[in-house]
């Protein structure tokens, strides 16, 4: 990249060169004729009409930032370590904020900012690291308070067309569009296994709007001003000279799903738990994985692994044991296809299933290939450790 980026430089160097050369040494033109004059001073040309759609979609834009943004804030934080940025939104009119547990982690202190002016110190009252939610408190004036609604995570689809406002680089009140790319995807937790690993959230949306660091915490908006999620990361492989990274089509946003169910629990007891299944899987399964595994169909969360004296493990399920031709890969272990009656095409399927829909204590019922055998069993859900 670095020798690409001089390349590029040099050469632009040398065009510049060359223009300095060519103007210097070519001789000066003659004066122009009238004639030349007179079309040089014609009237510009008059643009056509807009495209009535396109006006019609610029002006919902222009009109839906205006009803939203007032309930977008930015977050500063003091910490022992410094200072960091973030977003977040006004949740209701008793002064919650929705951000993320990222944002604040291990605060000191916290100022939110609204877009009127009005600046306050904040409390963080619950925190969630399994999703990455936190819920501040702050005391300000209910005409101050602007709820932003929360939209459906089930009618959200692929292709739709989202808006993201938040604080990246500490511009507040930044407005970005973009598409969503995907849903169900998957991203690691905060919460340490006791194999020292880490447990995987899901139900994660995600999105080529344009999120840089700053918007954590911020709300991603359907064109109805309804929040459908939290953007949380993105994945990139480039950063600034300060080694802050950098935007690069793919951010991640937690579902409104988990919004819903997660934050009323925080604000009213600080914490939340989620049910735990106690399986490892692999996130997909390629053609050669399901060749080396033995498998008839690559659709399904294969089980590479059940810890022991888990709610899966008394439940009978199986994971890896044989070796097989991909070094680590074992084969033998069950495959979910289903759950609940509620296909499983891959790992963050059954996740999102499990985080949006059920408590620790629930019973889920799933339908697994084992041998090339299919076949129905009921788990009763712990809560993650």
């Amino acid at each position: 990249m670095k020798r690409t980026l001089a390349i590029l430089v040099a050469a632009l160097i040398m065009v510049t060169t060359i223009a300095c050369s060519v103007s210097l040494n070519t001789p000066l033109a003659p004066s122009p004729s009238p004639a030349q004059v007179q079309a040089t001073n014609a009237p510009i040309p008059t643009l056509a009409p807009p495209d009535p759609n396109l006006s019609q979609n610029e002006e919902h834009l222009v009109l839906l930032y205006q009803r939203v943004s007032p309930g977008v804030v930015s977050i500063g934080v003091l910490t022992a370590q410094g200072g960091g940025l973030g977003s977040g939104f006004v949740f209701d009119k008793q002064g919650h904020i929705v951000t993320n547990y990222h944002v604040v982690e291990q605060a000191t202190d916290l100022e939110v900012d609204f877009p009127s002016g009005l600046k306050v110190r904040g409390k963080v009252i619950g925190t969630d690291i399994d999703s990455d939610l936190a819920v501040i408190k702050v005391e300000a004036p209910a005409d101050a308070l602007f709820p932003l609604p929360l939209g459906d995570d089930e009618k959200v689809k692929v292709g739709q067309t989202v808006v993201a406002i938040g604080n990246p680089f500490g511009l507040s009140g930044t407005m970005t569009i973009g598409i969503v790319s995907a849903k169900s995807r998957t991203l690691e937790s905060f919460r340490q296994s006791s194999s020292g690993g880490t447990f995987t959230a899901g139900a994660i949306i995600q999105t080529d709007a344009s999120i840089n660091p700053g918007n954590s915490g911020g709300p991603l908006l359907n064109l109805q001003g309804e929040v459908i999620g939290i953007n949380r990361a993105i994945r990139t492989t480039s950063s600034t000279a300060d080694g802050e990274p950098v935007n690069s089509g793919i951010g991640f946003a937690i579902s409104s799903g988990i919004v819903k169910r997660v934050v009323p629990v925080l604000i009213s007891k600080g914490k939340y738990d989620y049910p735990y299944l106690g399986v490892s899987s692999r996130e997909e399964i390629s053609l050669m994985v399901q060749e080396a595994l033995g498998l008839p169909s690559s659709i399904g969360a294969y089980i590479t692994d059940v810890v022991p004296g888990g709610p899966a493990d008394k439940a009978g399920l199986r994971g890896g044991s044989k070796p097989t031709s991909i070094p680590n890969l074992k084969a033998g272990g069950d495959l979910i296809t289903a759950i609940d009656g509620h296909p499983v095409r891959v790992f963050g399927d059954l996740l999102s299933y499990l985080m949006v829909y059920k408590s620790p204590g629930d019973t889920v019922v799933l339908k697994i290939l084992r041998d090339n055998t299919e076949k129905e069993v009921s788990v009763v859900l712990g809560k993650r450790p």
